[in-house]
């Protein structure tokens, strides 16, 4: 009547409803022979293999393949291939296929937040533990429970909120929450591990209390608490270990994407030889790749040229060829262009010439905290303040080649209104940010999805701003009903 399965990282014993019903004084005794929750949270290495079992669910990539294309491929820069294209038809809601993949990302996070919970259930019931590592441990799973909902609440809106681990069906009973309750959660959560944090840790794969205080400016600005998210960003910008790095020639930002690790780098996924991204299978496809190009590849994301990428890119501005490659080097040794149906294609996630995955895919990097004080302070104050300006500039002096601490022929001018500052910021962080999750989720919460749209010859429907809630838990989970449903599912 048995069974063991592996979650949260752990093995446990699932039993069935009946067997507890019919047999429940056969459960008095701690079985010995396997673990269980009943003995496994008994000390210190026991709790940190179930925060390594939570960690697990972030990769590879984020959350998963999927969940990074869901989200790419619904910006105005880049058009899905394949079975991703109907991801791209934003007139239309989506296909079942992709439909499928929005409920597989909807399990992907709840059981991100379950293993989440489930230190937060058991950890502080361990006595052979020490207070300093309880409290790490602790910290680590609010930042983990408080980005999984994140990426909930802003893809589905209301939602589920689970605050307690799940261990059977009888615990799936929960309704879909306001916006408000959960970014309140989130609020809640990220602020625990800021302080449980401190700086104990500086491991890039894990939460730091400098990755706390990114989300924190990074759900602040999104729920347009303005000056809170710009104080946030400044205390990772004034306090933090980071710097940024230097950039002459595009392929130096390789030292920030094909580097284990870099001093800019807050936080981030890990790849090796050995447990590599996708995303370099999903851009490049071909006999060796990016530079081989191969007519059989399949490049399920293309870029798409009418959009902000295409000549309206200043060619000066290094992130642009180190983002895009028009040429290839056939077998001769020669280069030629690529061809004309795909004249243009995303280098950025590669680490070397034979296109090996093994980078650091971002989470958050120092580069962000710049923009994000940028925008929240100027939404603060009604206007961009010098420190404002200066901010935003030393990233644009970086793209270019320049030192960002001194002036330079490309800094933006001051005397813009609040207005046109705020629409240079966000096409900065357009440019910044390509494939790194960050242009969806900037139009959907700045309002201006159908605007950009529109622009590369779009229409773009209401129904597709939120994603479909998946049928199985609207059959599974008796406080939901149909009429529960994101409009147009």
């Amino acid at each position: 009547m048995k069974r063991i399965s592996y979650i949260y990282g752990i093995a446990i014993t699932a039993v069935s409803s009946i067997f507890l019903l019919s047999c429940s004084d056969m459960l008095d005794e701690v079985p010995k022979d396997f673990v269980s929750r009943a003995n496994y949270y008994q000390n210190e290495a026991d709790a940190q293999g179930a925060l390594n079992g939570a960690y697990s669910s972030v990769g590879p990539d984020f959350y998963g393949i999927t969940n990074y294309l869901m989200t790419e491929l619904q910006g105005d820069y880049l058009n899905g291939r394949g079975s991703q294209a109907p991801i791209s038809i934003v007139d239309q809601v989506l296909n079942q296929q992709n439909i499928g993949r929005a409920n597989a990302n909807w399990g992907t996070l709840y059981s991100a937040i379950n293993r989440a919970n489930a230190v937060l259930d058991n950890v502080p019931l361990i006595e052979n533990i020490s207070e300093e590592a309880r409290e790490r441990i602790l910290a680590e799973a609010h930042f983990l429970r408080a980005l999984a909902y994140f990426e909930l609440v802003r893809g589905w809106g209301p939602v589920p909120v689970k605050t307690t681990e799940s261990k059977d069906l009888s615990e799936l009973s929960s309704p879909r929450e306001p916006e408000a309750v959960v970014y309140q959660l989130i609020i809640d959560d990220a602020k625990a591990a800021e302080a449980g944090l401190g700086s104990v840790q500086n491991e890039t794969g894990k939460a730091s209390v400098w990755a706390a205080k990114m989300l924190l400016a990074h759900v602040y600005l999104t729920t347009e608490n303005w000056a809170l998210a710009a104080e946030k960003a400044d205390e990772v910008i004034t306090g933090g270990p980071y710097s940024l790095v230097s950039v002459s020639v595009p392929n130096d930002f390789y030292k920030i994407f094909a580097a284990e690790t870099s001093p800019e780098d807050i936080m981030s996924v890990h790849h090796s030889d050995i447990s590599g991204s996708a995303i370099p299978t999903y851009i490049h496809m071909g006999s060796n790749y990016p530079y081989n190009y191969s007519s059989s590849g399949f490049f399920a994301w293309l870029p798409d040229t009418t959009s902000f990428i295409g000549g309206s890119w200043d060619d000066n501005d290094l992130r642009k060829p180190f983002n895009l490659y028009r040429e290839f080097q056939n077998a001769a040794g020669n280069w030629v262009s690529l061809p004309s149906t795909a004249p243009v294609l995303f280098k950025k996630f590669i680490t070397n010439s034979e296109g090996l995955s093994i980078y650091s895919v971002p989470v958050y990097r120092f580069t962000e905290a710049f923009l994000f004080y940028a925008e929240a302070s100027a939404m603060a104050d009604g206007a961009p303040s010098a420190l404002a300006l200066e901010r935003l500039n030393m990233i644009k002096r970086r793209a270019y080649g320049y030192a960002p601490q001194a002036p330079s022929p490309v800094d933006y001018p001051s005397g813009m209104s609040r207005d046109e500052f705020i629409e240079t910021v966000l096409q900065e962080r357009a440019y910044e940010f390509i494939l790194e999750r960050r242009r969806w989720w900037d139009l959907k919460r700045t309002g201006k999805v159908k605007e950009a749209f529109a622009a590369v010859g779009k229409t773009f429907i209401d129904q597709r701003m939120l994603w479909p809630i998946p049928e199985s838990e609207i059959n599974n989970n008796p406080a939901i009903t149909q009429q529960d449903q994101n409009p147009g599912y």
